[in-house]
């Protein structure tokens, strides 16, 4: 269909002359217009009943073609016109609907149109064909869908439209499904507002009509076979949510206002009542159960979505093996929606083979205003919801004082995902009550809309109106229900018990439950965390052998003739064949191994060649998904979108859900974490803390000082050790191949969780020093601390203590000049810091001089850190900088110099 995308826009005339030569040679206009010409005479001589015409008038006419272009232009626009705000008239966004713009006028209103076959009802009036495009699209629902170029899917949801809305009339049980859902709504907000006069809530007051849309999307998912619901939100309206429709107890909710839970010391400090999760099962008007879960979710508005994408993603991996069993839905306000980035990143990846889940439903309560700004400052789209046209998901803009709307979209969208697996977005047009929050007054910046609100009746009073006009509903039975709601929330304010819905634990989180928080004996010394001869040997030969037929490039060949030399002649393994050995075994334990990265399949810097290409065919060689002929696991690596935000997010949901995974995500660089430092922030570093759950992800940063300019040097490990408190994560610096190698298997070793930062080499990675043994790999552990095999104990002065690739750079120094009087200990693991492990090796040179030593800025790295947290001693380091690291190689190489001299110059 977007072939004929313009034919609204073409002139009546030129289309007549055009239809007049294709009827005496359909060769003689283009092929997409010959096709155009073929449906349109299809849709004259059939009508909607599949019965052939008898009319003989049944011949396109240029008026024909123009009451075709009306309708067109219908379907494409009528939803600028479609009365979907419930406060205010709309902004005039020229939908160029009048007759005028089509050569017709009110003379042809009576006139008969076989086109209004088109639309189902056959040879009909110019204003009947008016009046049904009205009521389809121009109504509470603003259809926006043309845009789709998928020719099924665009044929699926036309019909849905043009014959299933106008026809949508719910059962009286079902009204009053509806009815009670906003009942539910409504008077939870006001007994809050009226209890707790003054607390912030970030109430759902006027965009109640979220409840009943929720519990429909629910309802009709799990008729369509959905067994989790994983829900992301910010604040707005999350207690009603909480609530209504994941069925947390009232008394939890009001001991948490009355400021009545004691914070349990054990798991961190917590966080405000509207950001944290929940997880509950409920069983459906059909009899069906299905499980929701709501993230926990920060003040930074979309930083959710890609954990809830993680998570669903996860489900679908190990616990529910199918699509359509996990379902994630998105609730956004129209401001954050609009406004945040990692939106835009997250639909993005919807598509994507590492991170689909299958489709998202997308929820926006639109209230019109983000804090104190007006829409008109907040985008400069037409909708909020515009990004969905980057992957052509329908949107159905729908007014939120008109509940059966509403639902009707809710059962569109869930329909949709279960059908297609794509995204679909709501976008239900309300307001809010209230300000920002209910002690924010809104009248200083919208006086006039603020107004309007004060007058306009709840969505719940509109609903009653409405069913009361319809006579489907008495009085009454309108105030008997809202008595007893009321009463029940009396009941629960009162202490009346009520009972929790039941929950059944998923096999994944039974097995979070068999974990326990770590202590600080847990950091004195790393598990064993070898393998056995035989693993090496499996993996080693995966590693080097290519299928029959496969035809590698010359380079690969060198690399593969590299690796047997390496595991089965040398036996001595560089970075890459340790990082992959450690997948490899990992994958033979039946664990999940994922990467992603931008490069990750390669390597950035060519290193990991995880996966080979055949240099005719193209096609992927997955070396570590060949170790054994049975094997149950295979790596799952993928190359990312040019994102750091979105992707970060979703890993550390996939983590989130999944504790027998390791999970990684590498940068670019390191210095690019900075891009995903929300995610770093309000989840990573905190996630104990806060939102008292363990997790694992990891986090590769290459880091090195190698003249590659101030964006290619540093990831910032300052920042991490400042987060770093509570034995909330491990932050190390690695600088041996078998050091990386055990730190990898120590995360699923453990039997506890923490999130792993590395400073990961780049030059380092093919030098020869990194390099270990593969006795390293069968026997032993991650050792915190390196000792130095050189310097003569009896002759040490100074000790130089440092992390990282400096490490190297000053050892080359060393040998060159034999100075056995120094000694170079490498910090591996700086966060937990060990002081056991450190004390134990300094024990040998009782009288030396402690000096650090790094490449990074003074005010940068871990020389702050190691002054605070460990002793105070003299700092070798680049002179503080606004800027990490100079862009000017010679400039470079002079200050490293000079950082290696001081580091071995006498002590004064």
């Amino acid at each position: 269909m977007e072939t004929f995308s313009y034919v609204a826009n073409a002139h009546g005339n030129y289309l007549d002359s055009l239809y007049q030569a294709y009827k005496q040679d359909p060769q003689s206009v283009d092929t997409s217009w010959q096709r155009f010409f073929e449906g349109f005479e299809f849709a004259l001589q059939y009508h909607s009943n599949g019965m052939a015409s008898t009319d003989t008038e049944s011949v396109l006419s240029s008026k024909e073609l123009n009451v075709y272009q009306l309708i067109h232009a219908y379907r494409s626009r009528g939803h600028l016109k479609a009365k979907t705000n419930p406060i205010r008239e709309r902004k005039d966004r020229r939908a160029i609907l009048e007759l005028e713009y089509f050569n017709l006028s009110e003379e042809d209103l009576d006139k008969e149109f076989n086109i209004g076959a088109e639309i189902g009802i056959g040879r009909a009036k110019l204003r009947d064909i008016i009046a049904a495009l009205q009521k389809i699209y121009t109504s509470s629902i603003g259809f926006e869908y043309m845009y789709i170029r998928e020719p099924e899917i665009l044929k699926w949801f036309k019909e849905k439209i043009e014959y299933e809305s106008i026809h949508f009339n719910p059962d009286i049980e079902y009204k009053k499904r509806i009815l009670q859902k906003l009942n539910e709504a409504v008077v939870f907000e006001n007994f809050l507002h009226t209890k707790y006069l003054g607390q912030k809530r970030f109430s759902l007051e006027g965009g109640e009509t979220t409840i009943p849309a929720l519990d429909a999307i629910i309802n009709r998912l799990a008729d369509l076979d959905a067994k989790e619901i994983i829900i992301g939100m910010a604040h707005r309206g999350r207690l009603n949510v909480l609530a209504n429709i994941m069925g947390k107890t009232y008394e939890q909710i009001f001991s948490e206002f009355e400021g009545a839970v004691i914070p349990d010391s054990t798991m961190g400090d917590g966080d405000v009542k509207y950001h944290m999760g929940f997880a509950s099962q409920i069983k459906t008007p059909s009899g069906k159960e299905v499980n929701l879960r709501l993230a926990p979710n920060p003040s930074h508005l979309e930083a959710v979505d890609p954990v809830v994408e993680g998570y669903a993603r996860a489900q679908i991996d190990e616990e529910f093996f199918d699509k359509k069993y996990v379902v994630p839905v998105l609730i956004h306000g129209d401001a954050a929606i609009a406004g945040q980035g990692i939106v835009y990143e997250v639909v993005q990846m919807s598509q994507l083979e590492g991170f689909t889940t299958g489709g998202t439903i997308h929820f926006v309560i639109n209230n019109q205003v983000g804090f104190t700004t007006d829409f008109d400052d907040a985008r400069s789209s037409i909708y909020c919801t515009d990004v969905a046209k980057i992957i052509d998901a329908p949107v159905l803009h729908v007014n939120g004082d008109d509940p059966e709307a509403v639902v009707f979209c809710a059962q569109i969208a869930a329909e949709f995902r279960q059908k297609f697996h794509r995204d679909i977005f709501i976008d239900m047009v309300c307001y809010r009550r209230h300000g920002h929050n209910e002690t924010d007054e809104p009248k200083f910046t919208q006086p006039k809309l603020y107004n309007l609100i004060a007058k306009h009746p709840n969505p719940r009073e509109v609903y009653i109106e409405k069913l009361k006009q319809q006579g489907s509903l008495d009085a009454k039975l309108a105030e008997q229900m809202e008595e007893e709601f009321k009463k029940l929330l009396n009941d629960r304010f009162n202490e009346v018990k009520q009972k929790p819905l039941p929950y059944t634990y998923l096999q994944l989180e039974k097995d979070w439950m068999k974990l326990r928080k770590a202590t600080e004996q847990d950091f004195e010394q790393s598990p064993e965390t070898g393998v056995s001869p035989e693993v090496v040997e499996k993996v080693g030969k995966a590693l080097c052998t290519v299928p029959e037929g496969f035809k590698p490039l010359k380079q690969i060949k060198k690399l593969l003739a590299d690796r047997e030399q390496m595991f089965f002649k040398d036996k001595v393994l560089d970075w890459a064949s340790a990082e992959l050995l450690a997948y490899g075994s990992i994958l033979l334990e039946e664990k999940i191994v994922r990467i992603t990265g931008q490069d990750v399949r390669r390597g950035t810097f060519s290193h990991r060649h995880a996966v080979l290409y055949d240099s005719q065919t193209n096609e992927p060689y997955f070396s570590l998904n060949h170790i054994t002929p049975d094997q149950k696991q295979h790596l799952r690596i993928y190359n990312s979108l040019l994102s750091e935000y979105g992707v970060l997010g979703f890993e550390f949901g996939y983590s989130m859900a999944n504790p027998n995974a390791l999970v990684i995500w590498e940068a670019q660089f390191g210095d690019f974490a900075n891009g995903a430092q929300v995610m770093i922030d309000q989840f990573i570093s905190a996630t104990e803390s806060k939102w008292q759950q363990m997790n694992g992800v990891v986090m590769l940063l290459p880091h090195g000082y190698e003249g590659q300019g101030p964006e290619h040097s540093s990831a910032r490990l300052e920042r991490f050790l400042q987060l770093c408190a509570e034995l909330n994560m491990v932050v190390c610096n690695i600088t041996k191949a078998a050091n990386f190698f055990h730190v990898l298997r120590r995360q699923l070793a453990w039997d506890f969780r923490k999130p792993l930062v590395i400073m990961t080499p780049k030059s380092l990675l093919r030098r020869q020093e990194v390099a270990s043994p593969i006795e390293d790999f069968i026997q032993g552990r991650f050792l915190e601390v390196l000792d130095d095999p050189y310097a003569d104990p009896k002759k040490v002065k100074t000790v130089l203590l440092c992390s990282g690739k400096i490490a190297l750079d000053l050892q080359a120094y060393q040998h060159e000049h034999e100075r056995e009087d120094v000694a170079i200990v490498r910090l591996e693991q700086l966060y937990p810091f060990p002081h056991k492990q450190l004390e134990a090796v300094l024990a040998k040179y009782p009288k030396a001089q402690l000096r650090w030593v790094q490449e990074e800025p003074r005010n940068m790295g871990a020389y702050t850190y190691i002054i605070t947290n460990y002793k105070p001693m003299e700092g070798i380091t680049r002179k503080a900088s606004a800027s990490p690291a100079t862009g000017y190689y010679k400039v470079h190489l002079k200050e490293q110099q000079e950082i290696v001299e001081k580091a071995f110059a006498p002590l004064k």
